[in-house]
């Protein structure tokens, strides 16, 4: 009797540590970690490259120099190091866009993801095509708070004021002083919206008038800057954007 009773209870302690070892198995199955609640389910650090969006026209699609010379890669450049990498720039410009074409562009494309950076250059063709500044400053209001959105975050937007072409071959039987007069009232409109949001603005149309004396700083087109010029523009952005990706 004692030895029954005795072979009952072993078989019931068995079974029960077979049970136990069962639902343990099953709280973790497969492979997956354990989780540690002090891990963010979330890792919030960038670990890959930074990305670029450059929105604008022929002075952001480097129009007659090589996709190296354009200034947002000529930038990557200067900023690519032990920290920060970047993936190629991608561009929504297209030589010849006003302010209407690149909000109908980036409309067309439609970019899905946000970007790291997202610069902005435009307006010399509304001057060109003799546009008013009143619709100047809300089609360009529109274009920088599509900037915004694409960036998901002010402070990784940077624009840029527009260059003065007077001073290029192109424009040597044109009214020089008139269009220099009317580049500096545009930029006074997309510098004051810009500021107006608290975003970042690079006056680049000084570094452009030196081509007067220098016609290194052109491309062979004789009217689009060289990737000479390029680089000074790049050598004032750099400082700016590093300041916000480390």
């Amino acid at each position: 009797m004692c030895l029954k009773i005795y072979i009952i209870a072993v078989l019931q302690l068995a079974l029960f540590w077979l049970i136990t070892g069962c639902i343990k198995q099953s709280e973790n199955p497969g492979n997956i970690a354990p989780r540690n609640n002090d891990t963010p389910m979330h890792d919030t650090s960038h670990t890959g490259n930074f990305s670029w969006l450059a929105l604008g026209d022929s002075y952001t699609i480097g129009e007659s120099v090589s996709a190296a010379e354009r200034f947002p890669a000529q930038t990557i450049a200067l900023l690519t190091g032990d920290t920060i990498s970047f993936s190629d720039p991608e561009y929504i410009a297209v030589t010849g866009w006003t302010t209407q074409n690149l909000l109908d562009g980036i409309i067309q494309k439609n970019p899905q993801s946000s970007f790291d950076v997202v610069s902005l250059l435009i307006g010399v063709n509304d001057q060109y095509q003799h546009f008013d500044t009143a619709g100047y400053r809300t089609r360009f209001t529109a274009c920088l708070e599509k900037a915004i959105e694409l960036a998901g975050n002010k402070e990784r937007v940077f624009v840029l004021s527009i260059p003065d072409y007077s001073v290029t071959p192109f424009a040597q039987q044109m009214d020089r002083a008139q269009i220099s007069k009317e580049i500096d009232e545009f930029n006074m409109i997309n510098k004051a919206v810009t500021l107006s949001y608290n975003i970042s603005y690079t006056d680049i149309t000084p570094l452009t008038r030196e081509a007067e004396n220098d016609n290194t700083l052109i491309a062979l087109d004789g009217l689009h800057p060289s990737g000479k010029e390029y680089a000074k523009w790049a050598a004032l952005l750099a400082p700016q954007i590093q300041k916000i990706l480390q």
